[in-house]
């Protein structure tokens, strides 16, 4: 599915959040959840760029591969969301905590119970810094971690 496709606005479905899921090249598979991303058009691609914080499970996995997947949900998604936002991919299996089933295609996870689901091919990486804000007010969100790391990847 192409982002010009969605019938609803990124901003909103990313806002309600959404499912971050990525397996390494050894198989090994986590989710996290999502609430914070862009979407746009960038070296004549559409893009989508996510955040990830550096004490994430997630974030270390993400390192051994360029593909991910954001997975969109209805409202009976609320507790897998809420779940996966909160638990770490170290210590459980959150697609069996939560039921979820999913399957690999191509080194992309891909949930089926997701209403919306977007491979994303990693292009570029940069990691926030607080020396680059102009406006000091999102410091806040930092005060108990590390700035995030943004993936700017393809739409497959």
């Amino acid at each position: 599915m192409k982002l010009s496709e969605l019938n609803q606005g990124f901003s909103t479905l990313i806002g309600a959040g959404a499912l971050l899921s990525v397996v390494t090249p050894d198989g090994e598979a986590n989710t996290m959840t999502v609430s914070w991303g862009a979407s746009g058009v960038l070296w004549g691609k559409e893009i989508c760029t996510v955040f990830v914080r550096p004490e994430r499970h997630t974030y270390g996995l993400l390192e051994k591969t360029d593909k991910m997947t954001l997975s969109f949900f209805g409202d009976e998604k609320k507790d897998a969301l809420a779940f996966c936002g909160t638990k770490s991919g170290a210590n459980v299996n959150k697609f069996e905590a939560c039921d979820l089933k999913y399957s690999c295609d191509d080194g992309f996870v891909v949930i089926d119970e997701a209403k919306i689901t977007l491979k994303l091919k990693v292009l570029y990486t940069f990691d926030l810094e607080k020396e680059g804000f102009c406006d000091t007010s999102p410091l806040k969100f930092y005060q108990n971690g590390g700035l995030h790391r943004a993936f700017v990847c393809e739409v497959i």
